[in-house]
């Protein structure tokens, strides 16, 4: 690798960990999502400052020609980015639910207090130390 190339990428790689601390710092990303990318960051850096690491990577893999390594590499923190990010938008679809289920209760309860009627409280929505006591008129 030319030396150019070389301060091209340490010169990038920097600027990666840059624009990941400013957006941590400004609250655009969470520290968990961080992680990864500074995780990436830190994979690039290396690649770029030690010269014979991908040939190492590459000959090691099995892998002919390095820069394919480079792809390797690179497919496999894309396959765990999604894979992280799936896991995210599965938990997130779950909370939106139960989120949603609680307002449409909440609504009905302030619709029959509205109405004049008594809100149906069920059982298990009751206050641990009204359950199983008789309401009180």
């Amino acid at each position: 690798m030319g030396t150019r190339i070389q301060i091209v990428s340490i010169v990038a790689t920097v600027a990666l960990f840059v624009i990941v601390f400013e957006l941590v710092r400004r609250r655009r990303l969470q520290e968990r999502y961080a992680l990864l990318w500074l995780f990436a960051a830190v994979v690039l850096f290396g690649l770029a400052a030690w010269q014979g690491l991908l040939s190492k990577i590459a000959s090691a893999v099995g892998i002919f020609y390095p820069p394919s390594a480079l792809f390797v590499i690179a497919f496999g923190f894309i396959l765990v980015l999604l894979l992280h990010f799936s896991v995210a938008v599965s938990r997130l679809s779950d909370q939106t639910k139960v989120l949603a289920q609680r307002l449409a209760l909440t609504e009905k309860r302030l619709r029959d207090l509205e109405a004049g009627a008594e809100p149906e409280v069920r059982e298990e929505e009751r206050a641990p130390e009204t359950v199983g006591r008789a309401p009180t008129p």
